[in-house]
């Protein structure tokens, strides 16, 4: 008879999405994995795999917890000025109020493995572009109802603040100064009513 696991699964892998985050992939060990984790060696690996997989699926929870949510709430705004000053506050409240600020999840995985992982670069493009399709139906729904400018595209719009938002996440892991995230943030949101 099969042993039934004797561990919460959706629990595991938020912890997998946090000891990656905090400490990136190839910096994390397995005996970090099964510490962190608190799962036995054996369990670890019959359940994901190798620590490629368990980052793998780690990489989609974070997609399906954090990306998931912001799609949502982007899609379902009702101001979307303020939505996106919510975003990219959020951001510059953690960066500000850690001592070890650990960035984005998604955008370190990028800069870590995307150039020698196809598959994790293919995860990562995926959820950048979802992110940017949200932001464009926002984005163009600010422009039908006359709240922003319709100098550029929502798709232009909404790279550019797709990368605004990478880069605060950037400047959250070298400790950037309260006076830079606003600047950024002001100049960003600035940017729709031109």
């Amino acid at each position: 008879m099969a042993r039934t696991k004797e561990f919460d699964e959706e629990r595991i892998l938020t912890k997998a999405v946090d000891l990656f985050w905090t400490k990136g992939y190839n910096a994390t060990s397995a005996q970090d994995l099964v510490d962190g984790l608190g799962i036995s060696r054996s369990s670890l690996y019959d359940t994901y795999g190798d620590k490629r997989a368990l980052f793998i699926k780690a990489l989609k929870h974070y997609r399906q917890q954090m990306i998931q949510h912001m799609i949502e709430t982007v899609d379902n705004s009702k101001d979307i000025e303020q939505t996106l000053r919510n975003v990219f506050n959020s951001i510059k409240a953690e960066a500000l109020g850690s001592k070890n600020p650990k960035g984005c999840f998604m955008v370190n995985s990028t800069i870590e493995l995307a150039q020698e992982d196809k598959e994790i670069s293919d995860i990562v493009n995926s959820m950048m572009s979802d992110l940017e399709d949200a932001l464009s139906r926002a984005i163009k729904r600010g422009q039908d109802g006359g709240e922003f400018s319709t100098i550029y595209s929502p798709r232009t719009l909404a790279r550019f603040l797709m990368n605004s938002i990478n880069g605060l996440r950037v400047a959250a892991k070298s400790n950037a100064s309260k006076k830079t995230f606003d600047d950024i943030v002001n100049v960003s949101l600035s940017s729709l009513k031109q």
